[in-house]
């Protein structure tokens, strides 16, 4: 197999390091706060530390058969990440802005593991953020339990035939009034974290509109099926989650009858600012690589630097980092300034930071040629260092709202439901 400069693919490479980082070269963050930039560097300790060991098992590992990373999931909650986004009296850090620290805590896990950092944004992100939005008796029963880390937060809204589209008639899982409460029947998928998952936020029909419930994975009639195998994100697990005759007290219900789908809509939007900086992570990762290879691999006679044509793609992506990164700074700000719904911000970000990714790990993968679509070379066990970001990076394009979507919702803004739609 050749590389893309032409040279052979060695069998002899040896281990590569993590590479030098650039983005505190290049990038100079004046939107932050100085709270939330201490946020960024506590996490990147961590993630040096525990995520960038344990990377390339979860990267290749299989989703059935090797579960849930729990030792991340409770190394985590041991260093205090998952109190980041929540105010103190729920048991949290109370930042000034949790949203830009949550966002920044998202991309420097996302640069070792899109996994990890998708765990982490549905536990505290979707399911976490929504119970911050309960009752009293809700947040002290579920929400100080996930902020410690003793339970496992998911949110289910996406089902085998709805997933971007949330609207009442596309929605199935039923909710149904009973004399002690609700009960509710059907299946949602591609649920991320629900293997493991002790509680669960449930999108249901009320009649002819969405409640949002909270329902224990425990429950009699809930039941998971077997984690779905992805082409990345293996650590992330996904699975069905089946809701057969389960009965719930009226005190399950989050938030008023019918209220449902804008709880869920100012989750999702929080979740694609996370989206977002999950992108930026994994771009700014493969970015490093790009540039620790440029300057040490050896073709034609020099160094693979000297060739203008990386020269200029390495400025271009230099420049959409840059964006992409200021970007979902800008949409965690408007959050933290209280507005639920920053769009047009949040949909850019979006777009932004995830389809970055996808290109510049397409990039990686051609410059490190053979190394570079390889996940362990046979000859000594060298592992591969992009071929992971290139398969994760793919789903940061799809969930949270597909891309597409996020481009409708920048074309209403810009013209009008009543043109758009």
């Amino acid at each position: 197999m050749s590389s893309a400069t032409g040279a052979p693919a060695t069998a002899t490479e040896s281990v590569l390091q993590a590479p030098a980082r650039q983005a505190g070269r290049l990038y100079h963050d004046l939107l932050s706060s100085r709270e939330t930039q201490e946020i960024r560097e506590r996490v990147r300790r961590f993630a040096d530390d525990l995520v960038a060991p344990a990377a390339g098992r979860i990267a290749t590992g299989d989703e059935v058969d090797d579960g849930f990373p729990a030792d991340i999931f409770e190394a985590m909650a041991r260093e205090g990440l998952f109190e980041i986004a929540f105010p103190s009296q729920a048991g949290g850090l109370g930042l000034d802005r949790p949203a830009s620290a949550t966002a920044a805590a998202i991309e420097e896990l996302a640069y070792y593991s899109n996994s990890v950092a998708a765990i982490y944004d549905v536990h505290c992100v979707l399911a976490g953020t929504g119970l911050n939005q309960g009752s009293p008796e809700q947040r002290r029963r579920w929400l100080g339990p996930l902020i410690r880390g003793e339970i496992v937060g998911a949110f289910a809204t996406s089902e085998p035939g709805s997933s971007s589209d949330l609207s009442p008639q596309s929605v199935q899982t039923v909710g149904t009034r009973t004399g002690a409460g609700w009960r509710l029947n059907g299946r949602k998928r591609w649920i991320t974290n629900a293997p493991a998952a002790d509680v669960i936020l449930v999108l249901a029909r009320t009649g002819d509109r969405l409640s949002m419930f909270i329902v224990p994975s425990t429950a009699p009639g809930v039941s998971i099926g077997r984690a779905d195998r992805k082409l990345g994100n293996k650590g992330q697990l996904t699975a069905d989650v089946i809701l057969d005759d389960v009965e719930l007290p009226e005190s399950a219900r989050l938030g008023p009858e019918g209220g449902g789908l804008k709880i869920a809509l100012s989750m999702l939007t929080y979740g694609r600012i996370a989206i977002a900086a999950a992108g930026v992570g994994m771009a700014q990762a493969a970015f490093d690589h790009m540039t620790d290879r440029l300057k040490t691999r050896e073709a034609f006679g020099g160094k693979l630097g000297r060739m203008q044509h990386w020269q200029f793609l390495m400025a271009d992506r230099a420049l959409q980092l840059e964006s992409a990164r200021s970007l979902y700074i800008k949409a965690a700000l408007l959050l933290d300034q209280g507005n639920l719904f920053p769009e047009p911000e949040a949909a850019m970000a979006k777009i932004a930071g995830t389809s970055l990714a996808v290109d510049i790990a397409r990039d990686a993968v051609q410059l490190f040629g053979g190394l570079g679509f390889t996940q362990e070379l046979g000859a000594d066990g060298t592992t591969g260092p992009v071929e992971a970001i290139y398969r994760d990076s793919k789903v940061t394009e799809i969930y949270e709202g597909a891309n597409e979507i996020q481009k409708w919702i920048i074309a209403r803004h810009l013209l009008g439901r009543e043109v758009a739609g």
